[in-house]
């Protein structure tokens, strides 16, 4: 606060950036231009959420299919949403499929010029988005009239990109299975015995799958692994996939097997008073950005870089709640169309497990952080090149695709390098220690290692996406080679020493109550 508030001798910089709030009568930071778009539609979101409830109820009333009400209302959705824009999508989805189609039979060379094509629109849509209708046939001039509620279309597709490339890659491997079996097995007729979640308990209103008096209810693992039928992976259920549209606009992914599962049993883990906590606990966070968004303006100095004469205290604390503003920036969105889709009888991966402050591992930090984003990258990127024998290949590979894939900007792809950099020592000193992980130092041990793995955590993020380049030298040289850097560089040292003792044992106090999430 002494940082970025009105004392500040910096704030004439930025205070022309901040808007007019509603707590108490002080101005907002309202100048994320991401989050922006999320607050200032907030009240536009909960009527589709509303909208799109009472007409589901009204759908199964009239005995209406669940994927065909998803794809008619992801169809008008799409274009209220981004206008004559959605051809645009209509037309790399549709590409992306043809190439499935054609290249059935061979996998290989199916699965390489999907991924060309696919991460392609990326560049495609930068390079050419601002291309009119009528530029490219003039009968079509009257396309370029209407953009829909959001323009920036190509922002959005980004997700739509994921799930293309998860519904045909999966098509490609079932395909391939069928080939080699000579067997089209339906979901219906496998015999599974699946172990019931430890987080859910059965309800005898709860649909059930029985095969030969077995009663099974499939883990999420069991539900991106059980082969489909073929017939599933039809045009029809592929749009209905693409567009649907609670998960559409920024997630979580989930993958194009699990949506079919689900839309076809309703997973225990859907109940009214689950519900009505997460939506609880979402308005909690809502609150919670508010009141520092009114309190803290960091987002307003970084983007007007005002940290003149700022002591390295108060700049590496401008980046510190720049990153936690981040965190909540997308946990909240996230959270909101999660509980929408929750409330839609869809339980899809929850993005953001852990506290961004709760982090002293960079791996498990990835885990936690846009999980539902980390489970697909391992499943179609990592995996496939080898998974933990090729390690530092799958690395590269998937933070690049992460840093193209969040925007096209060398800043970025060396945010995504720089990444990979800082997770090979934590790898190679993990196992190294390991071996003596029954002494009684290994702790404290473990607690330098966490101190080392925090501060190159927050450079790369503060580098790709807070500070920036100036921001970023003068906190290092402030910090290094001044009195009052050194003496904070030490006192800071500390602190995160101390903290990362309380996460060792915040996890232990985990393990202890049965709960490992791995992060």
């Amino acid at each position: 606060m002494d940082a970025s508030n009105e004392t500040n001798p910096n704030y004439y910089i930025y205070q022309g950036i901040l808007s007019q709030g509603w707590i108490f009568g002080r101005k907002v930071d309202n100048s994320d231009n991401q989050y922006r778009f999320f607050r200032d539609n907030f009240v536009l979101l909960l009527g589709f959420v509303a909208i799109h409830k009472c007409l589901r109820i009204i759908s199964k009333y009239l005995k209406i299919s669940r994927l065909n009400f998803d794809l008619g209302f992801g169809v008008c959705f799409v274009f209220a949403v981004h206008g004559f824009n959605c051809f645009r999508i209509l037309c790399h989805v549709s590409i992306a499929y043809g190439i499935a189609r054609l290249l059935k039979n061979k996998p290989i060379i199916a699965q390489t010029l999907l991924w060309i094509y696919c991460v392609g629109t990326l560049f495609i849509n930068d390079r050419y988005r601002l291309v009119k209708f009528s530029q490219v046939f003039d009968f079509l001039s009257f396309m370029d009239g209407f953009k829909g509620l959001i323009e920036r279309w190509d922002v959005f597709f980004n997700f739509t990109l994921l799930r293309m490339l998860s519904f045909n890659i999966d098509f490609i491997r079932r395909y391939e299975t069928i080939e080699h079996s000579n067997n089209d097995i339906p979901l219906t007729n496998i015999k599974t015995k699946a172990k019931i979640s430890e987080e859910v308990t059965l309800s005898p209103n709860v649909p059930r799958i029985t095969n030969n008096d077995v009663t099974s209810i499939l883990t999420e693992r069991e539900r991106l692994d059980t082969p489909l039928p073929i017939s599933d992976y039809s045009f029809k259920n592929y749009l209905s996939y693409l567009l649907y549209t609670p998960l559409y606009i920024v997630g979580p992914i989930i993958t194009f097997n699990d949506f079919m599962y689900q839309s076809n049993h309703t997973l225990p883990s859907i109940t009214f008073k689950r519900n009505l906590i997460y939506g609880l606990r979402l308005i909690f966070c809502f609150l919670v950005m508010e009141f520092i968004l009114h309190y803290i303006y960091v987002v307003a100095v970084s983007k007007a870089k005002a940290w003149h004469n700022d002591t390295p205290f108060q700049i590496s604390m401008i980046g510190f709640f720049n990153l936690n503003i981040i965190w909540l920036k997308l946990l909240i969105p996230w959270r909101l169309f999660r509980f929408w889709s929750l409330c839609d009888d869809i339980d899809p991966p929850e993005n953001m497990i852990r506290c961004m402050d709760n982090n002293n591992s960079g791996l498990q930090f990835w885990r936690a952080w846009h999980r539902s984003f980390n489970k697909w990258v391992i499943r179609y990127i990592y995996v496939p090149l080898g998974g933990s024998k090729y390690r530092l290949l799958g690395s590269l590979a998937v933070f690049s695709f992460v840093a193209i894939w969040h925007d096209i900007e060398l800043r970025l792809l060396f945010w995504g390098w720089a990444v990979v950099l800082f997770l090979l020592p934590e790898i190679v000193a993990t196992k190294l220690v390991y071996p003596y992980r029954g002494n009684w130092w290994y702790r404290h041990l473990c607690a330098l290692g966490a101190v080392v793995n925090i501060w190159m955590m927050m450079i790369a993020n503060l580098f790709g996406f807070c500070l920036g380049k100036d921001g970023m030298v003068k906190l290092l040289t402030d910090m290094l080679t001044t009195f009052d850097g050194i003496i904070f560089f030490i006192l800071s040292a500390v602190c995160l020493f101390i903290a990362a003792q309380v996460m060792f044992e915040l996890r232990e106090s985990e393990k202890r109550r049965g709960v490992n999430v791995k992060c």
